[in-house]
């Protein structure tokens, strides 16, 4: 999972839920000081939430864009209901384009998906287009993101957590997960704390449904290929995930370009926050 460097929101931005054609979502959202050249909308990934995009809020604000960082359905303080088929990439696809519609501002919607995050996005771009019509978006970025399922070994990890969610509490899988952990870097207290609570909020089902897509992803590069929008892919220098000449070729699959954040793994948005809005700020001012 992610872990946020910090949990104080810069002085720039709020916390609110923002209302959708599909209910609320639980959101931070960042202004611009001067004239907003545009909005950003980034999704977090599996067992994410907003916070992971924290850091990112403020210089990406400097940069003149508007930014809004969400928890999708089912994660943190979003929350959802009972039902699996709620958590269907698909649904959350929907979700998406609900928010989109929500920020609606007439300045141009970039849209970002961080792992997980980044096949949601993908989905909901697919979506989109298959409907018709104009885009809402100017952009895609797909952050430490893969063309298909997750490694081999990062999903059989997956498979784990989706068998003992079966028949374990969440509250009971953190603890197991920090015996496991011991003897590993821990983070501060505070962040910890965070960490804990974030988890146990989730809803299982959405954790069983997203993890079931990550092991089982299609590929689906030649479609969005075919789509027309400006895309880049992004990495940092290695991914458990999905391995970087991985993310690579899927970049030259998409005929387009990828960059790698120097001194990250597979959060540049919270392990290189300073690189990454610059990386994302220079690809968004030339859709201009």
């Amino acid at each position: 999972m992610s872990t946020p460097p910090f949990l104080k929101l810069p002085v720039c931005a709020s916390a609110v839920r923002l209302a959708t054609s599909r209910g609320s979502f639980a959101s931070f959202v960042a202004e611009p000081a001067g004239p907003v050249r545009g909005t950003a909308l980034l999704v977090p990934g599996f067992t994410g939430s907003k916070e992971d995009f924290i850091a990112l809020l403020e210089p990406l604000a400097d940069r003149g864009y508007r930014t809004v960082a969400v928890d999708q359905r089912g994660q943190y303080e979003t929350g959802g209901a009972d039902d699996p088929a709620g958590y269907a990439i698909e649904e959350l696809a929907l979700d998406l384009l609900a928010l989109s519609a929500a920020l609606g501002t007439g300045t141009p919607l970039h849209l970002l998906g961080h792992s997980f995050g980044g096949q949601v996005s993908r989905q909901a771009v697919l979506t989109a287009d298959r409907r018709g019509g104009a885009l809402p978006w100017r952009s895609l970025t797909l952050l430490s993101t893969g063309p298909g399922a997750i490694d081999p070994n990062e999903a059989a990890r997956t498979k784990l957590l989706i068998d003992a969610l079966g028949g374990m509490s969440l509250e009971e899988i953190w603890q197991l997960l920090q015996q496991l952990d011991q003897g590993k870097p821990k983070p501060s207290p505070e962040i910890g704390e965070f960490l804990h609570r974030r988890w146990v909020a989730n809803r299982p089902e959405a954790l069983i449904t997203m993890g079931g897509h990550l092991v089982s992803a299609p590929d689906l590069v030649a479609e969005l290929a075919a789509v027309e929008l400006p895309k880049q892919v992004v990495s940092g220098e290695q991914d458990y995930a999905w391995p970087v000449p991985e993310q690579i070729a899927m970049a030259d699959r998409l005929g387009v370009r990828h960059t790698t954040v120097p001194g990250a793994l597979h959060s540049p948005n919270a392990e290189q926050p300073g690189a990454t809005a610059v990386v994302l700020a220079d690809f968004w001012d030339l859709t201009e």
